[in-house]
């Protein structure tokens, strides 16, 4: 079955990222393909200057799409393509010159820079590999750390020196310094408090539209996810349970999984959180892990109150409900919030 990429208008660009029918396992040769699918079938697209989030709870397989575009876990099939250039098979030593285009931000400031390295080394390092001279690589490391708020004379600092938000912004300006198109961003925020969570969300969003970037944003909160992303795909073991613009997934969700992970989100409003509270406890989804999935029909039935038999025999397809693409047979049935 092909999974269907969230829909568009036909005026679009061409999209700076392109994710089609892509499926990953675990494990090599006969384990591998016993073993059910990390990432089943998923398909979305992402054009320049827009965020997509990726959401879901831990184990739904959302790191596993950011490792698989950046080339650090292989698919099983299906295909990556940036700028229209298909990257699915490339080498890590092909990627340094063709790829270029595509970094990543790490979720942890502390562990993704080099202690005994100082943030000029550690910025100037791609440049290097990439043919750039030791001077002009420092220049644009010092002009990189300005672009995210910081002295250019911190090129010649060393991580201890930093405080976690600031880190991250030294890990965002390592991943700018090559001048790319496309940014994996792996719960870039989840380690910083909630001051600085806002800090970094508004530079993110800031250097987005200053450059026409395009973002894979990968989270677990649906509140940060509304703040930067135009887009949102809502994953559950490894399949798209819903897709589309994110005011319409997280206001009017039309999957009993979507209803549950928004209704469990923070909110500023203490009555809109408690009727949001109300709303998920009267829709009765399960808590997660309760049951094993069914291997043929929707993996979401161990906790949907929603679930008949056809939810267990037939894996329902991404169809269009209420603007939004929706892999729910009952979807017309689910509360509104």
């Amino acid at each position: 079955m092909t999974a269907p990429a969230p829909s568009r208008p036909a005026t679009a660009v061409a999209p700076a990222l392109e994710i089609r029918d892509l499926v990953v396992r675990y494990g090599t040769g006969r384990r591998a393909r016993q073993a059910p699918p990390a990432i089943d079938d998923v398909s979305f697209d992402i054009a320049p200057g827009e965020t997509v989030g990726l959401v879901g709870e831990s184990g739904s397989g959302k790191s596993t799409i950011g490792k698989a575009v950046l080339g650090l876990q292989p698919p099983a099939s299906g295909t990556v393509r940036l700028h229209g250039q298909d990257i699915t098979t490339m080498s890590l030593q092909q990627r340094r010159t063709t790829a270029a285009d595509l970094r990543v931000v790490f979720q942890d400031p502390y562990s993704s820079l080099n202690p005994a390295r100082t943030i000029g080394q550690t910025l100037a390092e791609p440049l290097r590999l990439m043919g750039v001279d030791a001077a002009e690589a420092l220049r644009r490391a010092r002009r990189g750390l300005e672009s995210v708020g910081l002295p250019g004379d911190a090129v010649d600092r060393y991580p201890s020196q930093f405080s976690g938000g600031q880190r991250q912004r030294i890990a965002i300006a390592r991943a700018l310094v090559c001048d790319p198109r496309v940014l994996v961003l792996d719960e870039p925020v989840s380690a910083l408090d909630l001051s600085t969570q806002a800090q970094v969300l508004n530079l993110l969003a800031d250097l987005r539209d200053q450059h026409g970037l395009a973002f894979l944003f990968i989270a677990h909160d649906l509140g940060v996810v509304r703040f930067l992303a135009q887009r949102v795909v809502v994953l559950y073991r490894g399949q798209v349970m819903e897709s589309g613009p994110v005011e319409s997934v997280t206001q009017q969700p039309r999957h009993p999984y979507s209803v549950a992970l928004t209704a469990a989100a923070p909110v500023p409003r203490p009555g809109e959180q408690a009727a949001r509270r109300a709303a998920r406890e009267a829709l009765g989804v399960g808590t997660a892990g309760a049951a094993q999935p069914s291997a043929t029909g929707c993996p979401f039935v161990p906790r949907c109150p929603l679930a008949t038999e056809v939810c267990v025999e037939q894996r329902p397809p991404l169809r269009m409900v209420d603007g939004n693409l929706t892999a729910c047979h009952h979807a017309e049935r689910v509360p509104a919030l």
